[in-house]
């Protein structure tokens, strides 16, 4: 995401030696996905710098409850219970408010509600995999999910995609959206997956780990995890959509 610079009326640029190069390939996608020319800088069109504008009014009741937001009545998401939430931060550490998080993940067996997915583990009928949210006055938000699961991937002989939950965070305007993934504190798998090994800064990897935070479970019922988005700076979190120069 970029901020607006305070008095400027334009964007910060975005600094592109915190994320790893847009082609790796060991993660073999990047292949295809790289750009094969230098970036060009377009000036922004006023429809891309006014628009468009979140509010609550957009948000469903259980848009922020994986857990029962695609369920049949009465029935819940099968996995463990979870709580995620954190803030949306600039790179002054200042809240951001009025921004739509949105994000999807694969259900406990570590299996996506989507056609193209052919890994064996079973659909859940009662997991949707989607949910959205919009930050408050002090750049919080939270939801509620299932810890999903890791899966296998055709990238190498044996690469698996550790557990981890997909983020969109979409400001104010059609240039300020940005994307990328967070994991859990604690999985080895973090260090053995060939997307998070393009990485070549390991506190940039450490910045998309959320921490346990017991304080905040709620007894008998789910553990929560923390994770704070910060859109610039020395503290960045990483976002996909920066390594291929969009």
């Amino acid at each position: 995401m970029k901020s607006e610079q305070p008095g400027a009326g334009g964007y910060f640029q975005r600094d592109r030696s915190w994320h790893p190069p847009a082609l790796t390939p060991l993660y073999k996608t990047s292949v295809a996905r790289s750009p094969q020319r230098a970036p060009v800088s377009f000036p922004h069109t006023l429809s891309e710098v006014t628009g468009p504008v979140f509010g609550h009014g957009i948000l469903g009741a259980l848009d922020n409850d994986l857990t029962v937001n695609f369920a049949a009545p009465g029935k819940s998401a099968i996995g463990p219970r979870i709580i995620v939430y954190g803030r949306v931060l600039d790179e002054n550490a200042r809240p951001v408010p009025d921004v739509l998080v949105e994000f999807w993940q694969a259900n406990a067996g570590g299996r996506y509600r989507h056609k193209k997915d052919g890994y064996l583990a079973p659909l859940d009928p009662n997991f949707g995999g989607c949910g959205r949210t919009i930050t408050d006055a002090e750049g919080n938000y939270s939801f509620r999910t299932i810890m999903p699961g890791a899966y296998p991937w055709p990238n190498g002989i044996n690469d698996w995609r550790p557990a981890h939950i997909h983020f969109s965070v979409f400001g104010h305007s059609f240039v300020q959206r940005l994307i990328t993934q967070m994991y859990f504190e604690g999985d080895p798998m973090i260090w053995r997956c060939p997307i998070v090994s393009t990485i070549p800064d390991c506190q940039a990897v450490e910045g998309l780990i959320a921490a346990l935070d017991m304080e905040a479970t709620v007894p008998m019922d789910a553990r929560a995890y923390k994770f704070d988005i910060v859109l610039r700076g020395r503290r960045s979190t990483l976002f996909e959509n920066r390594m291929e120069g969009n």
